[in-house]
């Protein structure tokens, strides 16, 4: 599936969207340039997985948890990681157990331990306006955003 937004709030409310298809275990595999919108999209699973805390990019913390949703919402950050080894390290496993919903940036740095995720790559062509293209996972055979 492919989708074109026009501003973060477009962003957002297609991750909204998504949110509310998915299911305990999803994991979510974001591709896409600093600033392409990441955090942007997960705004939007927060949001529509009913959190209502504030959602900001766990850059420096490399996971920020979100537990007062439907589902509780795992924002990783693998930019600063450079393999699955140590990813692993900081409970990988433990996280996929929790049953919650596990979105992680710069997936790419740890592709070898995420088993069938939803792959979401976000190209940025202009200021504003993105592509994003959405790949995988089997809770999005019949969906329709």
């Amino acid at each position: 599936m492919e989708f074109i937004t026009n501003s973060p709030v477009r962003t957002e409310a297609l991750g909204e969207a998504l949110a509310r298809h998915l299911k305990a275990g999803t994991v979510i595999a974001y591709r896409g340039d600093l600033g392409a919108g990441k955090t942007a999209f997960t705004r939007g699973l927060a949001r529509g997985l009913g959190v209502t805390e504030i959602v900001t990019s766990p850059t420096y913390t490399i996971v920020n948890e979100y537990l007062g949703g439907r589902l509780p919402l795992f924002h990783f950050d693998m930019y600063r990681l450079g393999s699955a080894d140590e990813l692993f390290d900081i409970g990988w496993e433990d996280y996929l157990d929790r049953g919650g919903v596990c979105a992680v940036e710069w997936s790419e740095n740890v592709e070898e331990a995420m088993e069938n995720p939803i792959i979401i790559t976000i190209y940025r062509l202009d200021e504003d306006t993105r592509r994003i293209v959405i790949e995988g996972g089997a809770e999005l055979a019949d969906l329709s955003l």
